[in-house]
């Protein structure tokens, strides 16, 4: 085995581990968002979820996603990494994008796993979404659903060689293939679930404030430090011009996004409330997450500044709309997961990072890169909310997929778990 081999080995793991850690960030934020009687349940689904996924994709999921098979899915090698070795198909299939950045020597065991830890991240997504008010075996069915077809199979689609790769649409890192499969999974479960009881009450949109901001503060943290995995990791190779400028691009548009966001809803709310510059942050993180190895540092920054202004707008319309969302995942994960897609047929340049893109709308044309970027978000908008409304009225009829009123009321940790996170602690208030 040579050295270019062994270091691309050692990247693609180190990177993995780093989007491994953000299962914690996520916790953290979704926790911090709710309330403290479901701080339990909060902290069990995002656990036992990635368990669920490293299950799910182990059994099935990378099979479909990458096995031989047609342009939809994967057909052959489907169980316990049990077929050829076809994953490098996806380094080939970008041949003349990313250059060298061909992941072909990188062994099957990581190459599964860096795509584990990416699976287990549309799956956890869906956890805030539906926070509060679902069962807890309810959650973990879907999960592996989410796992085991609903990943994989858009995951063929885009990464595995299929009709959208072939088709010329790029996701550098995931905007559509995680952020948007979790939240257009998310919308559907939201929808079947209904409100959190008092959510809109008389027609009245009820804030519902989340117990510790401290805690989600902390959790932003871990998740904006993981990017750094999450999209440079993507690069599939320690290509330390790639690298470079993608953590650059990565970080730029997260700041952008803070400060728009911050911005934003201290005009329309009167304060800069710290919740939407929070998701301000990951808002950034998700737009940038698809082009971020296809445009210039200018660029980032613009995309940036323009997700944090739509994740305060989107807030407040899915709160419009009645969709209620504790922590705003469909605001950061579905509408910037689309916004960053359509972002690389915008602004995608040739000669960024020594690899070719194609030229970007805004820089000499690229309608038909703009074509395949829009066919991809309504494809894959289609496919995975309507087969995850049908899963989750699945899950609904035979087992249910809330909680009783009693016990919602009461908090779902005591209902589902026996447990409270701060046991023995009260709260006084005086008059």
């Amino acid at each position: 085995m040579d050295n270019k081999v062994i270091v691309d080995t050692m990247w693609v793991l180190l990177t993995a581990f780093l989007v491994f850690f953000m299962n914690l960030g996520f916790a953290a934020v979704e926790s911090g968002f709710s309330r403290a009687k479901n701080c339990v349940n909060i902290m069990s689904k995002n656990f036992v979820v990635f368990a669920v996924s490293s299950i799910g994709f182990l059994l099935v999921g990378w099979g479909l996603m990458f096995g031989d098979g047609n342009g939809f899915v994967g057909l052959k090698g489907l169980f316990f990494l049990g077929g050829a070795d076809n994953s490098p198909a996806v380094g080939e299939a970008y041949k003349g994008v990313y250059s060298a950045l061909s992941w072909t020597g990188v062994p099957l065991t990581a190459k599964f796993f860096f795509q584990l830890v990416f699976c287990g991240t549309a799956a956890t997504i869906v956890s805030g979404a539906v926070a509060e008010r679902i069962k807890y075996i309810s959650f973990i069915v879907f999960s592996f659903a989410m796992a085991m077809f609903i990943y994989p199979i858009v995951g063929h689609w885009v990464w595995g060689g299929g009709w959208l790769a072939k088709m010329g649409m790029f996701d550098f890192a995931g905007s559509t293939v995680v952020h948007s499969i979790g939240g257009w999974a998310a919308l559907a479960g939201i929808i079947v679930l209904g409100p959190r009881i008092g959510k809109f009450d008389h027609g009245h949109i009820k804030a519902i404030p989340g117990h510790n901001l401290s805690l989600a503060t902390i959790g932003t943290f871990v998740l904006w430090f993981g990017w750094f995995g999450f999209n440079p990791g993507s690069t599939m190779a320690a290509d330390p011009v790639a690298i470079s400028h993608v953590a650059v691009t990565t970080n730029t548009a997260a700041a952008a996004a803070i400060m728009s966001a911050t911005l934003l809803s201290w005009l329309l709310i009167g304060k800069p409330d710290l919740g939407m510059t929070l998701n301000g942050c990951l808002a950034g993180l998700v737009a940038i997450t698809a082009p971020c190895a296809f445009v210039s540092i200018g660029s980032s920054l613009l995309i940036g500044a323009i997700a944090g202004i739509l994740v305060v707008l989107a807030v407040m319309m899915f709160d419009r709309l009645k969709l209620d969302d504790p922590v705003g995942a469909l605001s950061v994960h579905l509408v910037n997961g689309v916004f960053g897609t359509i972002c690389v047929g915008l602004f995608a340049q040739d000669k960024i990072t020594g690899t070719a893109t194609g030229n970007g709308l805004f820089f000499g044309g690229g309608i038909t890169l703009l074509k395949a970027q829009l066919t991809a978000v309504v494809s894959v908008g289609l496919f995975v909310f309507v087969v995850s409304i049908i899963i989750w009225s699945i899950i609904k009829a035979v087992i249910g997929v809330r909680v009783s009123r009693e016990e919602e009321l009461r908090g779902l940790d005591i209902g589902e778990h026996g447990n409270e996170a701060y046991a023995g602690f009260q709260v006084f208030t005086t008059e």
